[in-house]
């Protein structure tokens, strides 16, 4: 939760994962793909993009910064994408140059076939190998990311149509990922095997939308026809919305951090509204980790429902006692060593008059490397706390994640490397409890993990990667470039 965002870690929270929107079948394809972006920020800060296609020809724009400095629907750029198909992407970046141009997506090539756009949410977790052999063999890249993998793998296809030659591509890429393509005048949508990452389908109109999460079919009013299934691809253009299923099937292990911590509170994924999820999380948290205090304060603003759940459940009366400056920007640089370290202050405030003298919970929803937590806890202190007993709305995170979202190396894991009391004393905390992972199935309407074939991707906490990783990965994360 600190501001200096020049590395990505300063931040005690896995970072976003990025953004994908895909719409067909509108004159005003170009305002309702920035619509959707915006409403998908929170996924991804560092830069976005737009392609659209009018039926001859293929228009983009790309810039680094929010939506809304690259995206003015009055502006030149805006209306020069002319078209009834567009895709766009918000991107964070884990490694390389989260500033290069050239990582932008999404990607927009001349193929073959044809003008081929993509926009991709996930990592490749066999990237490098397939990067190497594609470059041995003649293939020249213009950016580090893996998603410039897959339009390579396209480019190379000898199937005859695009459908089968994304087909083709993508049945040789391991890892999660969901993609938004434009292609001879049709959308396509396809969801990994595993279905990790998430993807919506809805419809505006005679218009259907393809979006990470059903907040953004809200901005462009459309309604919600369901999840694509794990594993599926689907064909949007003339003559509607053709299904198809290229992968042998598996169970389905989507990213349980979605409702955690990733997704906005009022979307709605795989069935459930993310925001009474998290409120669920924070009840059962309660029940396993109680607290004996007088206030239940949340760690905003992704603390906020798992708090009140607490609250609920424990019948402690629920505060605000922190409070949030919103209009602090990602890029705020401290010209000090003190600024940098009071940098939590200015996007993180105590509310004195309500927490001098209490016995606080802190619920957040996760605990990364202990470096925020532990300044949330001094701070409360500070403002004159009696107790300040830590909860936390997660199991601890002790391995990175590979599929997509942004996570330290397991040397870098506070959990990974001390046990809960050695980090309550670390962070100052007077106690700290955890959501235990069957705790967090439970609240999510199962009545365990079932460890044979687990209900979500868990592997942030368990160690339990449903796809394969590449020689060497156990306990770092992905050195290449990604998607995001």
């Amino acid at each position: 939760m600190t501001l200096i965002t020049t590395s990505p870690f300063d931040d005690d929270h896995p970072h976003e994962e990025c953004a994908i929107f895909g719409i067909y079948g509108t004159n005003e394809a170009n305002i309702n793909t920035a619509l959707g972006l915006h409403a998908l920020q929170h996924r991804g800060q560092e830069a976005s993009g737009i392609v659209s296609f009018d039926g001859k020809h293929f228009h983009a724009h790309r810039g680094l910064g929010h939506v809304g400095e690259n995206f003015d629907a009055a502006s030149s750029e805006m209306q020069a994408l002319h078209g009834h198909i567009a895709i766009g992407h918000n991107r964070y970046s884990t490694s390389g140059n989260a500033n290069a141009f050239m990582e932008i997506q999404p990607f927009l090539s001349e193929l073959a076939f044809g003008g081929f756009a993509l926009a991709h949410n996930g990592n490749l977790t066999n990237a490098a190998r397939l990067r190497a052999s594609l470059v041995e063999t003649g293939s020249l890249f213009q950016s580090s990311s893996d998603t410039e993998i897959i339009v390579h793998l396209v480019a190379r296809s000898h199937q005859e149509t695009v459908t089968d030659r994304l087909i083709d591509a993508i049945k040789q890429i391991e890892g999660a990922f969901s993609l938004v393509c434009v292609a001879k005048d049709m959308l396509i949508g396809v969801r990994d095997p595993f279905g990790v990452r998430p993807l919506v389908l809805g419809k505006q109109g005679d218009a259907y939308v393809l979006a990470s999460e059903t907040c953004a079919l809200d901005i462009v009013g459309a309604s919600y026809i369901r999840d694509l299934a794990p594993g599926e691809m689907v064909i949007i253009d003339k003559n509607g919305v053709t299904s198809l299923k290229p992968f042998q099937p598996q169970n389905s292990r989507f990213c349980i951090f979605e409702y955690i911590y990733f997704a906005r509170p009022d979307s709605v994924l795989e069935g459930r509204g993310v925001y009474h999820a998290r409120k669920a999380i924070g009840a059962e948290l309660a029940i396993e980790a109680p607290a004996d205090a007088d206030l239940v304060v949340p760690v905003p603003d992704s603390g906020v429902p798992a708090a009140l759940g607490f609250a609920e459940a424990s019948k402690i009366p629920f505060e605000l006692g922190i409070i949030r400056n919103h209009y602090i920007g990602r890029t705020f640089i401290q010209p000090t060593q003190k600024g940098r370290t009071d940098s939590v202050k200015m996007k993180h405030n105590a509310n004195p008059a309500t927490v001098a003298g209490k016995r606080v919970v802190l619920v957040d929803d996760s605990i990364v490397r202990g470096t925020t937590s532990r300044k949330i806890v001094s701070m409360m202190r500070a403002a004159g706390a009696r107790e300040v007993h830590m909860r936390i709305a997660s199991p601890p995170t002790t391995n990175p994640c590979f599929y997509g979202v942004d996570t330290p190396d397991k040397d870098q894991l506070i959990a990974a490397l001390k046990s809960i009391d050695e980090i309550a004393k670390d962070i100052g905390a007077d106690s700290l409890g955890f959501i235990s992972i069957d705790g967090l199935y439970r609240a999510m309407g199962e009545t365990a993990r079932n460890g044979d074939a687990p209900q979500f991707c868990d592997a942030c906490f368990t160690g339990d990667y449903p796809i394969r990783l590449a020689s060497g990965l156990s306990g770092k994360r992905v050195s290449h470039g990604n998607s995001r």
